[in-house]
């Protein structure tokens, strides 16, 4: 049950940091959970893990880490589109 909980709650990071960064309708549920986990490693790694938690993920620290991972991977991968 706690690789479930782990799973929900990195979507869910995923998801708000799609939607911090407006590129969250190009994201798909699998890409939310990813962006979320790595987000939420890269955070905590940086940042510590102050904040209140969920499923062992401090919420403040792993949004700011899956924010800076969306934009990173954005920026490598992201579709320009010429016009």
């Amino acid at each position: 049950m706690g690789l479930i909980w782990s799973l929900i709650v990195g979507a869910i990071i995923g998801a708000i940091a799609g939607a911090i960064t407006n590129r969250g309708a190009a994201m798909g549920w699998i890409a939310n959970i990813v962006a979320g986990l790595v987000g939420a490693w890269i955070g905590q790694g940086l940042l510590g893990t102050w904040g209140p938690s969920l499923a062992g993920m401090a919420l403040i620290p792993s949004i700011i880490g899956a924010v800076i991972l969306v934009l990173i991977v954005s920026f490598f991968f992201g579709r320009t589109s010429k016009r």
